[in-house]
């Protein structure tokens, strides 16, 4: 007989800190009924509170009791093996979490999140919770790259205390249908009690991955209505209902399922945009946690180039264990010394520098900014592919992201302005796709918290363009800076608060030029009409 175990409540709940409306959880519950899932993980429970989370965090039974829970269906909840194996208390902190007779708790399935270094340490709640009437399972997350005595050894392990399913997930969604079959046959070796599986989207195999296992013996399998879980999300509750009912030769009433998807699932989806995309596929291939990608989609910060030189970074540097310290750290692209070959100071010394940068002011502005270009005649630097001024005008482009830099590459070639790069260090196909275009070579690097002008290279605090063309412009002794097209972000949106953050370092500076705003900008820079100067 094949459980399926829906846990849209506690995966669903690392994109809305599990707070789900109580219209949708009592919905969902009489959902599940329709479609034949035969155990509900209703959330987590969990002893650690540090900012606020939904009642799905922590499943008191308090909570529980007030809800239309099914008869027929087993409630369960998970728990998190980090809590319980961080000190020697495992017993009293079980004992924190769950009621000594089961029967006194709306919870009768207890399942336990563990990476592979936990699994023999937290194996122990099994005789806990069986004593007191719990069903206990066991996931282990991240065994894809595991070897075969790995795997075996440590189903061996599970053996000698019989939690009463023992599954594992492809926590980083690389796997697919040779895999599976290849893991639980491993598994197989040490382990005779039923498995379950629970399958990541990340490269859109979740569901054939399910369906393979399940052909290969695993009687418990997770899903979660429309793969709302963590990064790319699971298998989806409403293809594998209609594949577990085609299998059993029954109906189902998918009718409550779908009314639920569209009044409250679609519009979350929408919002927090769950679902495998190309960048969970990529994250998925090369074995790097999921939170990586999830953390930098909803971050506006990361713009598409930065997402994937962070990837590019963690698939060699190693990403399967989320850290946001880490994260933070990918995204500053250039490591070790900076190298230059050029010193600006020969083009800008005593100039006044126009910067021309991404923000509709200057499309909006365009004729008095061109026409000041040729009065004035500023040194203008368009940063990386700013087009909405004349050609003619722009002296020089600055741009430092290598993916950027490869996305652009035809571009710049039809460019006639030369290129200010860090070019000696720029990756050899990013050099190679700029083959032919004349290149200055200013060093950077990236130091929290410092600028640093040197005759050929920077140091600059964040890994932003802008900080590299203020460095360019204050080590060529340029008389002042001019920006245009800096109009800034909503008060919302983060990218406000780092680009404050950057120009207010940087004007902090006893070396920093004037800076002075000719466009409309959010940001506390002295600002000018350029139709006035």
């Amino acid at each position: 007989m094949i459980t399926q175990l829906d846990c849209t409540l506690r995966d669903g709940g690392y994109y809305n800190n599990w707070n789900f409306e109580r219209g949708l959880v009592e919905n969902y519950l009489g959902a599940m009924v329709e479609v034949g899932v035969g155990a509900i993980e209703i959330g987590l429970r969990s002893l650690r509170n540090q900012g606020f989370k939904g009642a799905s965090a922590f499943c008191k039974d308090e909570y529980l009791k007030t809800l239309p829970l099914p008869d027929d269906v087993l409630i369960g909840v998970m728990v998190n093996a980090s809590e319980l194996v961080d000190d020697d208390a495992l017993e009293y902190k079980l004992g924190q979490l769950f009621p000594v007779n089961s029967a006194a708790s709306p919870v009768s399935l207890v399942r336990i999140a563990c990476h592979v270094h936990e699994f023999s340490s937290v194996l122990p709640a099994t005789e806990w919770l069986r004593e007191r009437g719990y069903i206990v399972g066991f996931n282990l997350m991240q065994v894809a790259d595991r070897t075969r005595d790995e795997i075996r050894s440590l189903a061996q392990a599970a053996t000698q205390y019989q939690p009463d399913v023992l599954y594992f997930a492809d926590s980083m969604g690389c796997m697919d249908p040779r895999q599976t079959a290849e893991v639980i046959s491993w598994l197989r070796e040490g382990w005779q009690g039923p498995l379950g599986i629970h399958t990541h989207d990340n490269m859109g195999l979740a569901l054939q991955n399910t369906l393979c296992a399940i052909d290969q013996g695993v009687t418990w399998v997770d899903a979660t209505v429309t793969g709302m879980g963590r990064g790319p999300g699971n298998a989806r509750t409403e293809e594998l209902a209609i594949e577990m009912a085609e299998r059993k030769g029954q109906d189902v009433n998918l009718i409550p399922l779908m009314q639920l998807i569209r009044t409250h699932f679609r519009p979350m989806q929408y919002h927090y945009g769950w679902g495998t995309n190309p960048y969970y596929f990529l994250a998925g291939k090369f074995g790097i946690h999921p939170s990586y990608v999830q953390e930098m989609l909803a971050d506006s910060r990361y713009l598409e180039e930065d997402i994937l030189a962070v990837i590019e970074h963690l698939r060699k540097e190693g990403g399967k264990k989320f850290s946001r310290e880490a994260l933070d750290s990918a995204r500053h692209f250039y490591r070790g010394e900076p190298e230059g070959s050029w010193s600006p100071d020969a083009l800008l010394e005593g100039r006044e520098v126009l910067l021309l940068g991404s923000g509709p002011g200057v499309k909006e502005h365009n004729g008095a900014i061109e026409q000041y270009i040729r009065e004035y005649r500023p040194l203008v630097m368009a940063l990386n592919t700013q087009s909405s001024v004349d050609s003619a005008l722009i002296d020089v482009r600055v741009a430092c992201h290598p993916v950027r830099l490869l996305a652009d590459c035809d571009v710049h070639s039809r460019l006639p302005q030369p290129l200010i790069t860090p070019a000696s260090m720029l990756p050899d196909h990013v050099r190679s796709a700029l083959r032919g275009k004349e290149l200055l070579d200013y060093g950077f690097s990236v130091r929290g918290g410092t600028f640093r002008f040197g005759d050929s290279f920077c140091t600059v605090p964040v890994s932003l363009v802008i900080a590299y063309a203020l460095a360019i412009a204050t080590s060529g002794k340029a008389l002042r800076i001019l920006m245009a097209g800096f109009d800034g972000y909503g008060a919302d949106d983060p990218r406000s608060a780092e680009m404050q953050s950057l120009l207010s370092q940087y004007q902090a500076c006893a070396e920093a030029l004037p800076l002075l705003a000719v466009t409309p900008t959010r940001y506390s820079v002295p600002v000018q009409s350029i139709y006035a100067m």
